[in-house]
C-alpha cells in the first residue's frame, strides 16, 4: 500500500526521525541488514510478559483454582502459547514482514483489514487497559489524580513507543531486572511468613476452588494471545529461525511463567481472604504496604517501568498494524492511537479486565491458527493472490462460534483451545474440499 504522505515538509520530516531512529519497515520486509542480534529480540520479547499484570494473573489463578491446578494451568498454557506463538514468529522472521503483511496473503490485499484492523484495535485496548492500571494504582496509594497519573504515564509510554522497536530494547533493560528484584524479594518475604507446605496446599480463596482448568487456561493463554498473533511485528527483526524460536521461549514459558509463579506464591502465602490483586493485593501494593519511603519511591519508578514495557509493547503492535491499513508511519500511528488510548483510559477502561481476557479467548485463537494452517500445509509457497478470500473468514466464524459456545454451555473447558483448534482444523477442512473440487472440475 502506498504511503499517503511521502513529500512536502512533513514526509522529509518523517525520513529525517527514520534515519535518526532507524526505519521501522512498516510496509515491506526487515533487510537481513537490519535484523537485530538474537540478545536484543530476546529482550524485547522477555519485557513483554514479565510484567505486573501477569503477577495479577498468577493471583487470580491460585484465588479461583488453588495454587496446585493454578501451577499446572500455567505451565500447560504457557507451553500452548510457545508452541503457537513460536510458530507464527518463524514466518515472520523467514518473510521478514509484520503480521499485517502476512495477513494480506492469507486474507486478501483487502481482506487483511479485518483481521489485522481487529488485532490492533484489541492492542490499542490493552494499552488503555495497562495505561488505566497504572494510574489507577499509583493515584490509590499516593492519593493523587487519577486521571493525571493516567496521562503521565500515556505519554511516557508513547514516548518508548515512538523510538520504535529500540524502545522496547531499552525499556526491557530497565523492567526486567526492576521486576526480578523486587519481585523475587516480594515472594520470598511473603513465603517467609508461611511455609512451603502450605503454600502448595493452598486451596484457592476462602479454602475454595471456584475455576476450572479450562477456564484456567483460557486465561493463560488469552492474556497474551492477540500480542502473540501479531508476533511476526517482533519476530521479524530476528536474524534466523533459531533465534526466533529462542526468542519466543524467553516469553513463553520463561518470563511470562516466572511472573504468574511470583504473583500466585504471594497469594498462597499470605492467604488473605477476599484477596484483591487489582487493589492493594498485588506487588505493587505490597512493597507500598512494608511502609518505607525509600522502597514505596522505588516501587512506583517499579510500577512505571514495568508497565510501560507491556504498554509499549501494545502500543507498538497497534501502530504496526494500523499503519499498514492506513498507509502512514509507525510512528504517527504511535502518536495518534497513543493519545487516544490515554482518554479511554481515563475513563476507567481498565475495571474490564476479566470480560476483555475473555472476548480475546474466543475472538483471536482462530486468527493465528487459520494463518498457521494456510503458511505451514495448504498454500506454503502463496502470495497475495486476490482482494478477499472467503476460506479463512468462514473458518474465523466456525472457530469464534465454537468458542462461544463451550464459554456459555461448557464452561469446564478452554474457550481459546476450543477456537483455537476447531478454526484451525475448519479452515483445513474447506482447503482440501476446494482442492478436491478443483480435481474434479479439471
Amino acid at each position: 500500500m502506498k504511503k499517503t504522505h511521502d513529500h512536502g515538509g512533513f514526509g522529509q520530516a518523517e525520513a529525517e526521525v527514520d534515519h535518526l531512529l532507524g526505519d521501522e519497515y512498516e510496509h515491506r520486509p526487515v533487510p537481513a541488514a537490519a535484523r537485530r542480534s538474537l540478545f536484543s529480540v530476546s529482550l524485547v520479547w522477555a519485557g513483554f510478559p514479565m510484567i505486573m499484570t501477569g503477577a495479577m494473573t498468577g493471583s487470580i489463578l491460585v484465588l479461583g483454582m488453588g495454587f496446585r491446578d493454578a501451577l499446572a494451568a500455567m505451565v500447560i498454557g504457557n507451553l500452548v502459547m510457545l508452541v503457537y506463538v513460536g510458530s507464527l514468529g518463524v514466518l515472520g522472521t523467514r518473510s521478514g514482514t509484520s503480521f499485517a503483511q502476512l495477513a494480506s496473503i492469507v486474507f486478501g490485499r483487502k481482506g487483511y483489514v479485518v483481521a489485522s484492523g481487529l488485532l490492533s484495535t484489541l492492542l490499542l485496548g490493552w494499552y488503555a487497559v495497562q495505561t488505566g492500571i497504572t494510574g489507577a494504582l499509583v493515584s490509590s496509594a499516593y492519593h493523587l489524580n487519577y486521571v493525571l497519573m493516567t496521562v503521565i504515564a500515556g505519554v511516557f509510554y508513547i514516548a518508548i513507543t515512538f523510538v520504535g522497536v529500540r524502545g522496547l530494547h531499552y525499556i526491557g533493560l530497565v523492567s526486567i531486572p526492576l521486576f526480578l528484584a523486587l519481585g523475587l524479594f516480594v515472594a520470598g518475604d511473603a513465603a517467609s511468613h508461611s511455609s512451603w507446605h502450605a503454600i502448595l496446599a493452598y486451596a484457592g480463596n476462602n479454602g475454595k476452588a471456584t475455576m476450572s482448568m479450562g477456564a484456567g487456561l483460557t486465561v493463560v493463554i488469552a492474556l497474551f494471545i492477540d500480542a502473540g498473533t501479531v508476533t511476526a511485528d517482533y519476530n521479524r527483526w530476528a536474524r534466523s529461525t533459531r533465534d526466533s524460536i529462542i526468542a519466543t521461549a524467553c516469553a513463553f514459558p520463561i518470563a511470562n511463567l516466572v511472573a504468574m509463579l511470583i504473583g500466585g506464591v504471594m497469594t498462597a502465602a499470605l492467604a488473605k481472604p477476599d484477596a484483591n490483586p487489582f487493589g492493594t493485593d498485588n506487588l505493587f501494593g505490597y512493597l507500598n504496604g512494608l511502609q518505607l519511603g525509600w522502597l514505596s519511591a522505588l516501587a512506583a519508578v517499579f510500577l512505571y517501568c514495568n508497565l510501560g514495557s507491556v504498554c509499549s509493547h501494545c502500543l507498538y503492535n497497534s501502530s504496526t498494524g494500523w499503519s499498514r491499513i492506513l498507509g502512514t508511519h509507525m510512528r504517527v500511528m504511535a502518536v495518534v492511537l497513543g493519545a487516544i488510548g490515554i482518554v479511554v483510559a481515563a475513563g476507567n477502561v481498565w475495571a474490564f479486565f476479566i470480560q476483555w481476557l475473555s472476548l480475546l479467548g474466543v475472538v483471536v485463537p482462530p486468527i493465528g491458527a487459520i494463518v498457521l494452517v494456510d503458511q505451514y500445509i495448504l498454500r506454503r509457497d502463496a502470495t497475495i493472490d486476490s482482494n478477499v478470500r472467503a476460506s479463512p473468514f468462514i473458518a474465523w466464524v466456525i472457530g469464534s462460534a465454537v468458542g462461544l459456545l463451550v464459554q456459555f454451555d461448557a464452561p469446564g473447558y478452554s474457550t481459546a483451545i476450543a477456537s483455537m483448534i476447531t478454526g484451525g482444523v475448519a479452515y483445513y477442512a474447506i482447503g482440501a474440499l476446494t482442492v478436491e473440487r478443483a480435481r474434479r472440475i479439471a
